[in-house]
């Protein structure tokens, strides 16, 4: 009885056929928005390294208390975070 159910399953089995892949629909607007996100990311990433960079100079410059060294490390480390972010989910998507 199981040589049978076997060997009717296997009849079944071999008539589907491999279905080709697609995209959903909406997939091209899904894309442009990640696309988007990702330039959006990389941008805010550079913008905080240069206002980080920035302020540290002109605290340096003025000859005052340097006041916020927390402040221009943390910017630093979000614009290297928010640009990495951007880099590796391209990477997981793919282009």
């Amino acid at each position: 009885m199981l040589l049978a159910l076997h060997d009717t399953y296997s009849h079944v089995v071999a008539q589907i056929g491999n279905p080709a892949p697609e995209a959903p629909p909406a997939a091209d607007k899904v894309m442009k928005v990640g696309r988007y996100f990702t330039w959006f990311t990389m941008l805010s990433g550079v913008t905080a390294i240069t206002y980080g960079g920035g302020r540290f100079a002109w605290e340096k410059w003025s000859g005052g208390r340097v006041e916020s060294p927390q402040m221009v490390a943390g910017a630093m480390i979000g614009g290297v975070t928010a640009t990495s972010a951007g880099t590796i989910m391209n990477a997981i998507v793919g282009s």
